[in-house]
């Protein structure tokens, strides 16, 4: 109860409502300003030294309360300033499987005319780690921020929040924003898989290039297309390109030219789901490190045999995103 009072006042009060898409503005609305622990020492003196002076009557006391407390009173403006009015902006998400980091990029826009210093950018979870920017006047800046994944899917990103204690220390200025951007996690890949099952419906046929990587029968000039795994660096090492001389390729034989086909409703159905999508996704990497024409089928998606890094992605796109 105590828990769902405090949301619903934050919401109330710090604007945490739903996340937002687009750039964000900071308004004058949504920065706060509270005094740090630096700041609520420095109140307690000032009151000391009014105090001391109003008892002994000293001029030079209140002079120097007075002057004190004007400074006090400008770093309020300036840390204020050094926040507010600042646009934010998401950036793309990187993808990672389950179970690492993965990196959201926070774009800072400073469309004002003076520079910003030593803004943190952090998640509001406790824990994580905060960096510190600078921004300079009429520019932009990119801050890159790591978060653990524990589940494929969809992750949304956790809710930011951006302080201040420029220019003395005492005010900490702050606004928090949680933006509409997801990172794409893919299933944990399982280890010690079993071998890609090696059962395609084509004829076994002669295949240079593709199939049969285990017999080596030469090399051969290359070809636009070609996978740069094939490339024969020991005799390309031999020669300058730069003064004419050509790039080789391995040629293989004897292999089968089959297409494979990952299936997932080919497995075993006592396996657990996560762990059926764990092993499709070590047999989706494995099959595109060793540069294999393979189909892949996953309930009512289905890919045709194809190889390269956009036919890798999108079976693991389809995989992260799995709904049985």
């Amino acid at each position: 109860m105590f828990t769902s009072i405090k949301q619903k006042l934050r919401k109330i009060v710090f604007l945490e409502h739903k996340p937002e898409s687009g750039e964000v503005f900071l308004s004058q609305r949504r920065v706060f300003t509270l005094p740090s622990k630096p700041g609520l020492v420095f109140v307690v003196l000032l009151l000391l030294m009014f105090l001391g002076a109003t008892n002994y009557s000293l001029n030079l006391g209140f002079g120097l309360t007075y002057v004190l407390g004007g400074v006090a009173m400008i770093n309020v403006f300036y840390a204020f300033r050094n926040l507010a009015y600042l646009h934010l902006l998401p950036g793309p998400a990187k993808a990672v499987f389950a179970g690492e980091e993965t990196e959201f990029t926070v774009h800072l826009i400073n469309r004002r005319t003076h520079p910003r210093y030593a803004i943190s950018v952090g998640f509001a979870d406790k824990g994580h780690p905060e960096k510190f920017v600078d921004i300079a006047a009429d520019s932009r800046v990119a801050v890159q921020l790591s978060y653990p994944t524990t589940t494929r899917g969809l992750q949304a990103i956790p809710r930011i929040r951006l302080q201040t204690s420029y220019p003395l220390g005492l005010l900490r200025a702050w606004s928090t924003w949680l933006a509409d951007s997801h990172a794409l996690v893919y299933p944990q890949p399982e280890t010690n898989a079993p071998p890609i099952p090696m059962s395609g419906q084509g004829k076994k046929t002669e295949v240079p290039g593709h199939a049969g990587d285990e017999d080596f029968a030469g090399v051969r000039a290359y070809q636009a297309g070609d996978s740069m795994k094939h490339l024969a660096w020991k005799q390309i090492a031999k020669v300058d390109t730069l003064l004419g001389g050509q790039l080789v390729t391995k040629q293989f034989s004897g292999g089968s030219g089959s297409d494979v086909m990952l299936d997932f409703s080919a497995l075993p159905g006592s396996m657990d789901t996560e762990l059926k999508l764990s092993r499709m996704t070590s047999w989706v990497l494995e099959a595109d490190q060793r540069d294999l024409m393979f189909g892949f089928r996953l309930g009512h998606i289905t890919y045709p045999p194809a190889n390269g890094p956009e036919h890798c992605n999108s079976c693991l796109r389809a995989l992260a995103l799995y709904d049985r």
